[in-house]
């Protein structure tokens, strides 16, 4: 039922005749790795490709028992040739999970009917803004997996998947997606409950832009600095991970109300917000780790919030250790400890004034 193939340089007539092969065998499940395609000597053409319309056509029209195609790492050795061709027989293979990764594919085409894809992964690919454009007939997709391409707006990739009536999660990490704000309107699919969009170029403005039923959320490796209160109305978001960003605090749960889990590692916050957990009821972990602290009598107060947490600060105490001042870098927040006259001004001065 699973066949994989390695190292595959060949013609894409043979090539071609191989899946065919296949796909009239049991194999449901077929791999090929580091596959090289080529044409006859001569530059393929669409006249050259003419013979084998037949044979695509009837490959995509074949009810065989192949549930997933995977292509990676693919090299092209044929530089003229219609493409659109090659797209339309991916787009409309009648299978659940389709992979192309790593092969340098520029564009896919849009079903022409109502398509059996479940999962797509099209990743490490040179896939844009206009990919799957208007198109209506991936109704049955439930994963879609483009990271690692050159995707820029963040409003298209919304329109992208509002007639994609089943899709629940999709994978947008590692492009340069951008959203500027400015009143612009995004329209997800209402199923997408989980969104990754991490290592882009996103900044506040994102929280204006979100699938409102969302319930996991990756903001990872952005630049955010602030999260608007207001904004965003995610009322079914449960994980949000606002990881390496530019945060100078914790956010709130004003618009996040189901909120059980926060990572906001790696940020740039010196004092956290000591009545965190009694804005955020329902979070259950916070990962707070790795930020340059300044240990100073304002930080007393989140180093108690974590002993009346019970357990809910991610990673103590090792993760969490003094930047500022010089003289405490490299000390566990756990290890310190300011006296309680230090701390507090008026018993400072009556001290002081009492000593006089």
């Amino acid at each position: 039922t699973t066949v994989t193939l390695d190292a595959v340089d060949l013609q894409w007539a043979i090539i071609l005749q191989i899946f065919m092969l296949i796909w009239y065998s049991p194999v449901e499940h077929l791999t090929v790795r580091n596959l090289t395609f080529r044409g006859p000597l001569e530059k393929l053409t669409e006249y050259a490709f003419q013979p084998l319309l037949s044979s695509v056509e009837q490959l995509i029209s074949l009810d065989g028992s192949m549930k997933a195609l995977t292509l990676e790492h693919v090299r092209n050795k044929v530089y003229y040739f219609n493409q659109e061709i090659l797209y339309r027989q991916f787009s409309e293979m009648n299978i659940a999970n389709l992979t192309i990764a790593d092969a340098y594919m520029p564009h896919m085409l849009c079903p022409n009917k109502t398509s059996s894809f479940q999962c797509l992964n099209f990743s490490h690919n040179a896939l844009t803004d206009e990919l799957f454009q208007n198109c209506g007939t991936l109704v049955d997709l439930k994963l879609l997996i483009l990271q690692k391409n050159k995707f820029e707006s963040l409003r298209k990739v919304s329109f992208m998947t509002s007639r994609m009536k089943s899709l629940t999660y999709l994978d947008m990490s590692n492009n340069l997606l951008r959203h500027d704000g400015a009143g612009m309107q995004c329209r997800w699919a209402e199923s997408l409950a989980e969104l990754d969009l991490s290592s882009n170029q996103l900044v506040d403005a994102v929280f204006e832009c979100l699938p409102a039923n969302v319930q996991k959320l990756s903001l990872r490796n952005n630049q955010i600095s602030n999260v608007p209160s207001g904004v965003a109305e995610l009322k079914s978001l449960e994980e949000l991970n606002l990881a390496s960003n530019r945060l100078a605090d914790l956010p709130g749960c004003g618009g996040f109300t189901s909120l059980q889990f926060l990572n906001v590692e790696m940020n740039l916050i010196l004092t956290p917000s000591a009545d965190f957990f009694q804005s955020c009821p329902r979070v259950r972990e916070l990962q707070a780790g790795h930020n340059p602290f300044q240990c100073s009598c304002e930080l007393q107060a989140f180093i108690r919030l974590e002993r009346r947490s019970g357990g809910k600060l991610f990673g103590w105490p090792a993760a969490y250790v003094c930047e500022y001042p010089e003289g405490l870098r490299g000390t566990e927040l756990k290890d310190f400890h300011l006296s309680p006259l230090a701390c507090n001004t008026t018993l400072l001065l009556v001290t002081a004034l009492l000593l006089t």
